[in-house]
Protein backbone atom coordinates (compact mmCIF):
# COMPACT_ATOMS: atom_id res chain seq x y z
CA UNK A 1 0.00 0.00 0.00
CA UNK A 2 1.03 3.59 -0.53
CA UNK A 3 0.67 6.76 1.49
CA UNK A 4 -1.79 9.58 0.81
CA UNK A 5 -0.01 12.01 -1.48
CA UNK A 6 -2.50 14.09 -3.46
CA UNK A 7 -6.08 15.06 -4.26
CA UNK A 8 -6.65 11.80 -6.13
CA UNK A 9 -5.91 9.85 -2.94
CA UNK A 10 -8.21 12.14 -0.97
CA UNK A 11 -11.00 11.44 -3.46
CA UNK A 12 -10.47 7.70 -2.96
CA UNK A 13 -10.83 7.79 0.81
CA UNK A 14 -13.61 10.38 0.86
CA UNK A 15 -15.68 8.46 -1.70
CA UNK A 16 -15.18 5.11 0.04
CA UNK A 17 -15.83 6.57 3.48
CA UNK A 18 -19.10 8.22 2.53
CA UNK A 19 -20.21 5.09 0.72
CA UNK A 20 -19.73 3.22 4.01
CA UNK A 21 -21.56 5.99 5.87
CA UNK A 22 -24.55 5.78 3.53
CA UNK A 23 -24.71 2.00 4.01
CA UNK A 24 -24.24 2.12 7.79
CA UNK A 25 -27.44 1.45 9.72
CA UNK A 26 -26.39 3.57 12.69
CA UNK A 27 -25.04 6.83 11.25
CA UNK A 28 -26.27 6.46 7.68
CA UNK A 29 -29.80 7.70 8.41
CA UNK A 30 -28.42 10.91 9.95
CA UNK A 31 -26.48 11.77 6.81
CA UNK A 32 -29.16 10.55 4.41
CA UNK A 33 -31.73 12.80 6.09
CA UNK A 34 -29.50 15.84 5.50
CA UNK A 35 -27.90 15.21 2.12
CA UNK A 36 -29.92 14.60 -1.03
CA UNK A 37 -27.29 15.44 -3.63
CA UNK A 38 -24.01 13.87 -2.56
CA UNK A 39 -21.80 15.39 -5.28
CA UNK A 40 -21.57 18.89 -3.70
CA UNK A 41 -20.92 17.36 -0.28
CA UNK A 42 -18.17 15.10 -1.62
CA UNK A 43 -16.58 18.02 -3.48
CA UNK A 44 -16.62 20.05 -0.26
CA UNK A 45 -14.96 17.16 1.61
CA UNK A 46 -12.26 16.85 -1.06
CA UNK A 47 -11.52 20.55 -0.54
CA UNK A 48 -11.61 20.23 3.24
CA UNK A 49 -9.10 17.38 3.36
CA UNK A 50 -6.91 18.93 0.65
CA UNK A 51 -6.68 22.09 2.77
CA UNK A 52 -6.22 20.17 6.02
CA UNK A 53 -3.53 17.82 4.75
CA UNK A 54 -1.72 19.79 2.06
CA UNK A 55 -2.57 23.43 2.81
CA UNK A 56 -4.32 23.89 -0.54
CA UNK A 57 -6.59 26.94 -0.28
CA UNK A 58 -10.18 26.82 -1.40
CA UNK A 59 -12.19 25.25 1.40
CA UNK A 60 -14.90 27.49 2.77
CA UNK A 61 -17.32 26.37 5.40
CA UNK A 62 -18.01 25.74 9.04
CA UNK A 63 -18.18 21.97 9.62
CA UNK A 64 -19.21 22.31 13.26
CA UNK A 65 -22.18 24.54 12.42
CA UNK A 66 -23.43 21.92 9.96
CA UNK A 67 -23.15 19.10 12.50
CA UNK A 68 -24.31 20.89 15.67
CA UNK A 69 -28.08 20.63 15.06
CA UNK A 70 -28.02 16.92 14.16
CA UNK A 71 -28.34 15.54 17.70
CA UNK A 72 -25.05 13.67 17.53
CA UNK A 73 -23.83 11.74 20.56
CA UNK A 74 -20.38 10.32 21.38
CA UNK A 75 -21.34 6.89 19.99
CA UNK A 76 -22.06 8.50 16.61
CA UNK A 77 -18.54 9.91 16.55
CA UNK A 78 -17.12 6.56 17.64
CA UNK A 79 -18.81 4.90 14.67
CA UNK A 80 -17.71 7.72 12.32
CA UNK A 81 -14.07 7.27 13.39
CA UNK A 82 -14.27 3.48 13.11
CA UNK A 83 -15.54 3.70 9.51
CA UNK A 84 -13.04 6.42 8.63
CA UNK A 85 -10.07 4.51 10.01
CA UNK A 86 -11.23 1.32 8.31
CA UNK A 87 -11.20 3.07 4.92
CA UNK A 88 -7.77 4.59 5.50
CA UNK A 89 -6.30 1.29 6.73
CA UNK A 90 -7.72 -0.62 3.75
CA UNK A 91 -6.18 1.77 1.23
CA UNK A 92 -3.15 3.55 2.65
CA UNK A 93 -0.22 3.35 5.01
CA UNK A 94 2.47 5.81 5.96
CA UNK A 95 3.00 9.15 7.63
CA UNK A 96 0.14 10.98 5.90
CA UNK A 97 -2.26 8.07 6.43
CA UNK A 98 -1.50 8.23 10.15
CA UNK A 99 -1.87 12.02 10.06
CA UNK A 100 -5.31 11.92 8.43
CA UNK A 101 -6.53 9.45 11.05
CA UNK A 102 -5.10 11.65 13.80
CA UNK A 103 -6.77 14.76 12.39
CA UNK A 104 -10.10 12.96 12.07
CA UNK A 105 -9.85 11.86 15.71
CA UNK A 106 -8.96 15.39 16.85
CA UNK A 107 -11.90 16.79 14.89
CA UNK A 108 -14.32 14.24 16.39
CA UNK A 109 -13.04 14.99 19.90
CA UNK A 110 -13.34 18.74 19.35
CA UNK A 111 -16.88 18.37 17.97
CA UNK A 112 -17.94 16.24 20.95
CA UNK A 113 -16.51 18.76 23.44
CA UNK A 114 -18.17 21.69 21.67
CA UNK A 115 -21.49 19.83 21.56
CA UNK A 116 -21.21 19.13 25.30
CA UNK A 117 -20.68 22.83 25.94
CA UNK A 118 -23.51 23.80 23.60
CA UNK A 119 -25.88 21.40 25.34
CA UNK A 120 -24.73 22.35 28.83
CA UNK A 121 -23.05 18.99 29.50
CA UNK A 122 -19.86 20.59 30.82
CA UNK A 123 -19.07 17.86 33.33
CA UNK A 124 -16.92 16.12 30.69
CA UNK A 125 -14.97 19.22 29.77
CA UNK A 126 -11.68 19.76 31.57
CA UNK A 127 -11.02 23.41 32.27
Amino acid sequence: MKDIKDLKDIQIFVDQFYQKVREDQFIGPIFLAQIEDWEPHLNKMYGFWNAALFGVPGFKGNPFAKHAPLGLKPNHFTRWIALFNQVIDQNFEGVMAAEVKNRAQLMATMFMKRLELLNGDTYHVIV
